[in-house]
Parts: structure tokens; C-alpha cells; sequence
């Protein structure tokens, strides 16, 4: 199995650090808000990595932090907590905000059929491993004090940030005006932020420094140690994570532990909308309510997901997620004609390997799919059982339709009988009637070569 790691920039041959296992961590969401269609792909970038995964016989370990605490809104490790602004915007407490937002992703990750990792560690579970941890890299010499916190010297690692690609003055020159003037390096970044002496946060513990809480990226090096031992095999997440949170998390390891503490990094590219930027400034980062409400399916999202490989951007609209609505819709239709499934077909099941083998090709995967549905030469079990085989990748629970006959109440069967005997009376005013009225009763009539085809509406 091939990835596309960018630390060396290639795609690279998957090799486990033990046979036949795998440790993946993924970046997952700050809970302050609704995740975004944004969020969620690479939240299903990495369920379909690990799917890959376990469809080639990997047992995988898969972890994901909730971040909960620490994720500042500004550059520079300035500004307030995300947390702490949701909680005043709102008027609730930044722990309800956080138990709030963490169902919330959690329900959003079960209507896209996104299976639940193995840990979904919270940051504000793990304080005293994070405490131990900055006191690993105090004692290392990788940390100084200054008037706001616990910072991190990015000068005592000679090729900090070669993860972004990004030389230092480009990184300087990009960054927003927010500017610390007690850091020793524009990159430096905060371990351990002091509580305001004002007044006291909502969220806070005492350390060794003094009253405070963790910045946003020590929280991933403590929690993927504890739980996937370092280094481990695969870490996921944006792109945008390559920039600054990435390679931050690459310098604590390597200040505390001296070496790496990943050996693939996995980066999704970005969702555009109508070709522009998402953002909620703009009104355009939907959520998956939102899809909803506007009468999609999610899985329908997921599908649109599939049609591009993870490391390219996907511009996103909604007569596109149509497009991807009705393309689900109709292979969901022709697996209801098919019977229960038999056996697989051998060949076929190889090819699809080799399109998810290469670096989780989706889009290719998906073809192979549709070329078994055509295939004439294929019994039809065999070709029911190899979609399911499929779907185990796909995460589409097309095993739900395979054979699944529409069941038509007897009064619409009795209204396609009247809409017949209009058509071939070519009374077309009465059959338009008797369609819309079959609509409106959750079913759709086609006309094709056949004659009327039902269809439950979708």
C-alpha cells in the first residue's frame, strides 16, 4: 500500500513499524462550534485511510482528540480561547460549550457512517500529561518563561518546520500583525498559557508555571504518546495542520524524546465553495445540518467525498452534492434489483485493491464498482456480493438496498393501474395527476421501455 507523505513530499510504500498493525492518530475537531463540511473531510479522509487499511488486512488503532481547552482564536499564540469566545457569545459555560459541540460531531460522525475511533481523548482529561510532558522538554532545555507562558524555542531544532516547506521569513512575512515581543522566535510557540491575574477562567489548573492551561499543541504529542507509544505509524489531518500545528507537534517530540514521532503524515486538501474560500464569515461553511435541511442525505456528502482523491482540493456546490444525491439514489435503486449476495468475484476484488492500494484512489475504487454493476457477464449475486465486499472501503451501507423490493401500498398500485389505462388512452392531464398524487404519497413513477417503473422517492 502506497501513501503520499508529506514529510518527503512522495508517495511512499506503507511499511507498519509492526507487522500487521497499525497506530494512526487523527486531528480532530475544536469543540466551539459546528463542524463544517471542511472538518468533515478530513474526518472521513481518515476513516477512509483506515478502512483501506483494514480491507488489506491491518488491524489498525485509530485515535482522535477532542480538543476542548487551549486553541487560541489569533496567530502568535494571542487572542482568547475558542472555547472561552463561544462561551460568552452564548452564555453558557465552556464546559457545557465543549459537551454541547462534542455530541454534536459525534451525532454528524454517525450520519456519515464514519466509523468511531478506538480513543477519542479529550484535552482536558489529559492535564498532568501534558504538564509532564513540557517538563520532559524543560529539562531538555526547549523551553523558556515569558510574562504569558511557557514557550517552546523553535532555534534548538536546526530543521524546525521542514514539514510546511515554509522557511522561516516566509512564515514571518505571512503572519497576521498579532505579534509577541517576548518571544524569542517569531515561531515560538506557547506550551503552557498563564490564567489572566484579573480573573479566573473558566477552565484552568495549576502547574508547576503557575495557574493556567495547555496551548493548543502539546495536547496531540501527550495523548498520541500515551495511547499509540512513539513513534507510531500515521498521523492525519488538513492541510492547513501542515503549516504550524504539525510541525510543532513534530518539534516536542523531537525536543522530548529525540526523534520522530510519525513516520507517514496524511494531509487532505482544503473544500473550496463555488471555487471560492469556505469560511463562516462568508455564510458558505455548511454543516451537516445544514446539508439536511436542504433535503440531502449525508451520506450523499460522503459519496461527493469519494469522487476525489484526498490530496486534491474538491470544490464544492450544491448542484454538485445533487449530482452526488442522485448518483447514490440510482446505485441504490439497481441494488434493490439485485438478489442476496453469493460469492465475490476474484478479479474484480483485485483491481479494487490495487485502486485503494494507491494511495486510497477513491475515485478509481469507484469506477471498478460500477464496471462489476455493468458487467453482463457476471452473475447477479456475484455482483451484489462484490459491491458489499466494496462497501466495506465505501462506507455507504449499500447492504441495506441489495435486494430490498420497494413495497407499494395497495391504493397506489390501484392509482398505477388508472395512470396505465390514462396513458394508453393518452389522457396525459389525468396521468400527470395521478403522478403528482403518488408523489406526494412518497413514491416516484418512471416511464421507460418497460413501462411504469416505482420508485420509492427519495
Amino acid at each position: 500500500m502506497k501513501l503520499t507523505n508529506t514529510l518527503s513530499r512522495k508517495k511512499e510504500e506503507f511499511e507498519p513499524i509492526h507487522a500487521g498493525k497499525v497506530g494512526m492518530y487523527s486531528c480532530g475537531p475544536t469543540v466551539y462550534s459546528p463542524a463544517t463540511i471542511g472538518n468533515f473531510r478530513a474526518v472521513l479522509t481518515a476513516d477512509l485511510i483506515k478502512r483501506a487499511l483494514i480491507f488489506n488486512g491491518y488491524e489498525v488503532k485509530h485515535v482522535m482528540n477532542i480538543t476542548d481547552v487551549g486553541h487560541l482564536v489569533g496567530d502568535g499564540d494571542v487572542g482568547e480561547d475558542k472555547m472561552l469566545v463561544a462561551m460568552r457569545n452564548e452564555g453558557k459555560t465552556a464546559w457545557e460549550i465543549a459537551e454541547v459541540y462534542t455530541n454534536l460531531f459525534l451525532r454528524d460522525m454517525e450520519r456519515l457512517n464514519i466509523e468511531t475511533p478506538n480513543v477519542m481523548p479529550k484535552a482536558t482529561d489529559h492535564i498532568a500529561e501534558q504538564i509532564e510532558y513540557i517538563q520532559d522538554l524543560e529539562k531538555n532545555g526547549f523551553t523558556y518563561a515569558t510574562s504569558d507562558g511557557i514557550y517552546f524555542d523553535t532555534s534548538k531544532l536546526a530543521d524546525y518546520g521542514r514539514l510546511s516547506g515554509q522557511k522561516s521569513e516566509d512564515k514571518e512575512a505571512g503572519a497576521r500583525v498579532e505579534v509577541n515581543t517576548e518571544k524569542r522566535n517569531p515561531e515560538d510557540f506557547a506550551l503552557w498559557k498563564f490564567s489572566p491575574k484579573d480573573h479566573k477562567r473558566d477552565m484552568e489548573w495549576n502547574s508547576p508555571w503557575g495557574i493556567g492551561f495547555p496551548g493548543w499543541h502539546i495536547e496531540c504529542s501527550a495523548m498520541s504518546e500515551k495511547y499509540l507509544d512513539t513513534p507510531f505509524d500515521i498521523h492525519t489531518g488538513g492541510e492547513d495542520l501542515a503549516m504550524v500545528h504539525h510541525p510543532n507537534e513534530i518539534a516536542q517530540t523531537e525536543g522530548a524524546r529525540g526523534h520522530q514521532p510519525v513516520n507517514y503524515w496524511v494531509h487532505n486538501a482544503f473544500v473550496q465553495v463555488n471555487g471560492g474560500k469556505m469560511s463562516k464569515s462568508l455564510g458558505n461553511a455548511y454543516t451537516i445540518d445544514d446539508l439536511i435541511q436542504k433535503g440531502f442525505d449525508p451520506l450523499a456528502f460522503r459519496y461527493f467525498v469519494l469522487q476525489a482523491n484526498y490530496s486534491s482540493p474538491q470544490n464544492f456546490t450544491l448542484e454538485g452534492l445533487q449530482a452526488s444525491q442522485n448518483a447514490l439514489n440510482n446505485l441504490r435503486d439497481r441494488l434493490r434489483l439485485l438478489p442476496e449476495p453469493t460469492e465475490f468475484d476474484l478479479p474484480a476484488t483485485r483491481e479494487f485493491r490495487e485502486a485503494i492500494e494507491d494511495d486510497v484512489n477513491a475515485p478509481e475504487a469507484l469506477a471498478v464498482m460500477f464496471k462489476v454493476l455493468d458487467n453482463p457477464e457476471l452473475e447477479p449475486g456475484v455482483k451484489s456480493a462484490t459491491i458489499v465486499k466494496f462497501d466495506e472501503f465505501f462506507g455507504l451501507n449499500l447492504d441495506d438496498y441489495v435486494a430490498q423490493e420497494v413495497v407499494v401500498p395497495i391504493e397506489i398500485k390501484q392509482m398505477l393501474n388508472e395512470r396505465q389505462l390514462a396513458r394508453e388512452a393518452k389522457d396525459w392531464r389525468f396521468s400527470d395527476e395521478l403522478r403528482d398524487k403518488i408523489a406526494e404519497l412518497g413514491f416516484v413513477v418512471e416511464d421507460g421501455p418497460r413501462g411504469q417503473v416505482i420508485k420509492e422517492k427519495h
